[in-house]
């Protein structure tokens, strides 16, 4: 007789019985739940009948609602997004890449108080009609832009595909009143601004987005530079905010093998969540590559990243990334309206996700920085050591050099009331019909002193930041009773911090002619050329391609068991 089995039946009994009680926990929490749902729309529903009945005002249901809604989803997170249905065509914009309009960055112009071109994008209805860089818009049909923001000229340039308008102008450089007859249509955003050879037989390709069609752009783009016997690559993610999961995993797929687990997406419905493999045979699984990223790489781009770092098929350089992580899926809702809802976190090939905030639904809704000290250890498929938390760590830290604060206020759109950046770089293009190609242009010495002049004579100030902290510091010790005691000391410092414009730019001449440089360039050949100009006095890209010249040292950073393990893993996986 076995002495344990009424024991055992004891507490198998018991476990039943835990079991049942759990369930109906579980069911009396999904009633409460529900209930309290309902409860609280119900009271959002009378609060909002009663106000529209006995408000001393009448009320406007779509921005006194939509007030509601926008504050009851700023207590979620920063990518849960209603978008009532004038709003859509936003979010259809973000997606897509796409617009209807005329192809044109526009700008406030602090000294004019106007609204003027920026930049033209080459190819579109703003380049096409002549439009140039300075052109003041005055109106657009009837309506007159004077005391106008930003917003409200781009929502009248932008419209229905085909219908005209006529645009009004002042051009600078002439003096004259322009206008010209617009036709809209529809404007893709290149995904890929700028790709070419740098330094002998690097490729370089500056991917900006990931909207549908990128991937497409981006094999293009790859094949035509390995045609043209380029031997490593450099993939240019800085800035790239994100996009298209898919897209992202079709790029990958490019240079790792068929079927290998790129991103596994986990949220609160089991059916909703997905698992992303490479589906194609890859183009080239041995050029050595580099992804170059910094704080403002996100989602997609931070899969594209932090896929190619996890599976050892390339070296990533520069700065931490934004740290997502998470996963929003379009949802339609009544009277064409839309939600963007975050359903889900992402999960890369190593196991880990690399969302840097954890976002607190309670009191209101607060943030929660995920220390580094808190982070988990994963593993690369050729092992090494990642983190999950926190963004995509570079293996290969650059930091890039820092925008002086004079330069912020010159090149910063309304900081500077003076525009005396922007007018010196008008007059320039007006007296220089044409300019030396694209990656050869330069500002002379003589250029530069003549802008240095002008920046004096223009009255320019701003405000450095030693200034600001010595004056608070100054105030604090005031406030304690330190200050009588130091007051020389202070005075001395003073004195020595003593704002000094031709000082300032003199000691920021190299940065403040890159910046011009840029714009300069980009009136004559577009982004494209803007991109192409300031790759030679990019730090970042000068450490990447040194990395890339550099076998031994890229090698040693993947490991070379690293590179065998993870092809090993590769083979593994295609042959289930």
């Amino acid at each position: 007789m076995n002495i344990y089995r009424p024991l055992r039946c004891l507490r198998v009994t018991a476990f039943a019985l835990s079991l049942l009680l759990s369930a109906a926990g579980m069911a009396q929490e999904g009633k409460d739940h529900n209930f309290q749902v309902a409860k609280n729309i119900d009271i959002f529903n009378a609060i909002y009948r009663n106000l529209d009945m006995m408000y001393v005002d009448s009320l406007n249901a779509d921005e006194v609602i939509g007030t509601g809604v926008n504050a009851m989803l700023r207590s979620l997170d920063p990518y849960t997004v209603y978008y009532p249905a004038s709003e859509v065509k936003d979010l259809k914009m973000m997606i897509t890449g796409k617009y209807a309009g005329i192809g044109a960055l526009v700008r406030y112009n602090a000294r004019l108080k106007r609204v003027v071109i920026d930049e033209p994008y080459a190819n579109t209805p703003a380049a096409e009609a002549g439009l140039k860089k300075g052109d003041v818009i005055l109106s657009i049909d009837d309506s007159v832009t004077t005391n106008k923001d930003v917003a409200y000229v781009s929502s009248h340039l932008r419209g229905d595909p085909g219908t005209t308008f006529a645009l009004k102008i002042l051009r600078p450089s002439s003096g004259k009143t322009l206008t010209k007859k617009m036709t809209r249509r529809p404007i893709q955003m290149p995904a890929i601004p700028y790709y070419g050879i740098v330094e002998g037989n690097t490729g370089y390709i500056n991917l900006n987005s990931f909207t549908e069609g990128c991937s497409k752009e981006m094999r293009r783009a790859f094949v035509d530079l390995r045609e043209r016997g380029i031997g490593s690559l450099l993939i240019d993610l800085r800035g790239n905010g994100g996009g298209s999961l898919d897209e992202a995993v079709k790029i990958v797929n490019m240079f790792v093998p068929k079927n290998i687990m790129l991103v596994t997406t986990k949220g609160k419905l089991t059916r909703a969540n997905r698992e992303y493999r490479t589906t194609t045979e890859p183009i080239d699984t041995d050029i050595p590559i580099v992804v170059l990223v910094n704080g403002e790489t996100a989602s997609a781009s931070e899969i594209t990243a932090g896929s190619l770092q996890d599976l050892d098929r390339a070296v990533v350089l520069g700065t931490r990334t934004y740290g997502k992580g998470l996963v929003q899926t379009p949802l339609e809702l009544p009277y064409n309206a839309n939600l963007k809802i975050t359903t889900g976190k992402y999960f890369i090939p190593s196991g880990r996700c690399i969302q840097a905030i954890n976002y607190k639904h309670s009191r209101g809704g607060y943030t929660e920085h995920i220390a580094d000290s808190l982070t988990k250890v994963f593993h690369t498929s050729g092992g090494r050591e990642v983190r999950d938390g926190g963004g995509i760590k570079p293996d290969v830290e650059v930091l890039p050099d820092s925008l002086p604060n004079i330069a912020f206020y010159l090149g910063a759109t309304g900081r500077d009331t003076t525009e005396v950046m922007f007018d010196y770089e008008l007059d320039y293009i007006a007296a220089h019909p044409t300019i030396a190609p694209a990656r050869e242009f330069d500002l002379s010495d003589d250029d530069y002193e003549e802008f240095k002049r002008r920046v004096i004579a223009s009255g320019f100030s701003y405000d450095p930041e030693t200034g600001k902290v010595l004056k608070s510091l100054k105030k604090l010790a005031q406030f304690e009773g330190y200050y009588n005691g130091a007051k020389a000391e202070f005075e001395a410092l003073e004195a020595k911090l003593k704002h000094d414009i031709g000082h300032d730019l003199d000691r920021n001449k190299e940065v403040l002619k890159s910046m011009m440089r840029a714009d300069i360039v980009a009136a004559y050949y577009f982004q494209s050329g803007a991109i192409e100009n300031s790759i030679g006095s990019d730090k970042q890209i000068k450490e990447a391609v040194a990395l890339l010249r550099d076998a031994e040292r890229y090698d040693k950073i993947l490991g070379k068991r690293g590179k065998q393990t993870a092809q090993a893993a590769f083979t593994a996986t295609n042959q289930r």
